[in-house]
């Protein structure tokens, strides 16, 4: 079939909650993606991070191919000889003591929500139906009716209530305001440490570190959303790292499944994870040996460093090459690693069309908040490829 009857098959059957670009995948390898038609696409999104390592990366595919013939699924109902081996990675990797694995970025994010709930019931004495949870304005953690909930995107909002009570939102990156929020039934403020859906959105130095000491000082859980912004995106294994700053409690996903399955997790330590207990929480594909069995690898990888160094190398040229085209269409350039957040003139034309002009070139970039463009390739991109991204960028910014 042809990318326009893909197409209008889609049009037709598949629910309308997203709008992607006019490219329909057939395979992919590394840094790219080839379409129905034989066409090569440089991918510079990398599924919101997810693709962190690459398409179709051989150690992972190795060993997911080696783990389905093995076993792929038992539910939580057994054990199973992966499941236990990955969380204590996992843990190490992350400096705390347990992992509550998870599929979806979203299910980690509201299964964040309810251990923190339930450690300010259990652990704290908040009353119960009590708790309240700081969170950032501008925010974007999923898109669950929860989430939505605290979130200011009226799209993904309007129709969709009665929405779910107990958050504050407080301005992004004013450690003030987080400090005026919490109250004697606070539980945990709830943060991504760089914003991604926002435009890649970068705090001040001192608002982190800055939430890190309220938290401790008024005994509330520091939450870190790092789905999109962990695991080596930005050129430290997670962003709070830049700041020299740990959470009590990291939600990770997407990259964790190495762009195979999906994989998520929530990890901290037993003071905080202990208060679940069997019944109180469950996912059936969660922990499963498969996903287990890529998530191990993907932790090893990390271990390795070699990803956390590519990202900040490549990523300085990246943004050196973008920051060059301020003045002539862009007019900021935000970020850290491989993940760029670029604001476009809009009298060039919305971020939307932006990207459709660029994908003609060969360059698969996502737009968000109208005017803006992400850049956040697979790890594995290399210096010429960025060049070369970069120039085709410059080409349709000059109306080539």
């Amino acid at each position: 079939m042809t990318v326009l009857e893909h197409m209008t098959i889609d049009e037709r059957h598949v629910a309308r909650n997203y709008a992607p670009l006019p490219v329909v995948a057939a395979s992919a390898d590394g840094v790219w993606i080839t379409d129905v038609a034989g066409r090569r696409y440089l991918d510079c999104l990398a599924a919101y991070s997810a693709v962190n390592f690459g398409h179709r990366n051989p150690e992972i595919t190795a060993v997911a191919h080696a783990q389905l013939d093995t076993v792929t699924l038992v539910s939580r109902a057994f054990h199973s000889d992966r499941l236990g081996p990955f969380c204590a990675a996992l843990a190490r990797m992350c400096g705390k003591e347990m992992v509550l694995p998870m599929n979806t970025g979203a299910e980690a994010v509201e299964s964040g929500i309810k251990v923190a709930r339930k450690w300010g019931t259990d652990a704290k004495g908040v009353p119960a139906g009590r708790a309240n949870i700081v969170v950032a304005q501008n925010n974007f953690h999923g898109r669950t009716t929860t989430i939505v909930s605290f979130s200011d995107d009226d799209t993904a909002r309007s129709g969709f209530g009665p929405f779910t009570p107990g958050f504050r939102s407080v301005p992004f990156g004013d450690a003030g305001a987080v400090a005026a929020a919490i109250d004697e039934n606070t539980v945990a403020v709830l943060l991504e440490p760089i914003q991604g859906e926002a435009g890649i959105i970068v705090p001040p130095d001192d608002f982190l570190p800055g939430v890190r000491a309220l938290c401790t000082e008024r005994n509330v859980l520091m939450i870190a959303d790092e789905i999109q912004s962990g695991l080596a995106r930005t050129g430290r294994t997670f962003a709070c790292d830049h700041w020299d700053v740990v959470p009590d409690m990291y939600l990770l996903g997407k990259a964790l499944g190495g762009g195979v399955v999906p994989v998520s997790a929530v990890v901290a330590d037993e003071e905080i994870l202990g208060v679940l207990h069997p019944g109180e929480h469950g996912s059936t594909f969660g922990g499963n040996p498969l996903a287990a069995a890529v998530g191990s690898t993907v932790v090893a990888m990390l271990e390795r460093g070699e990803y956390q160094a590519r990202s900040a190398e490549l990523g300085a040229l990246l943004h050196t090459r973008l920051a060059e085209l301020c003045g002539a269409g862009v007019l900021a350039v935000r970020g850290k690693g491989l993940w760029a957040g670029v604001d476009i003139d809009p009298r060039l034309g919305t971020g939307k069309q932006i990207s459709v002009r660029l994908a003609e070139r060969g360059v698969l970039v996502k737009d968000t908040h109208g005017h803006t463009l992400r850049f956040a390739p697979p790890l594995v991109i290399t210096a010429e490829e960025i060049e070369w991204a970069v120039a085709q960028f410059a080409a349709v910014l000059a109306g080539r």
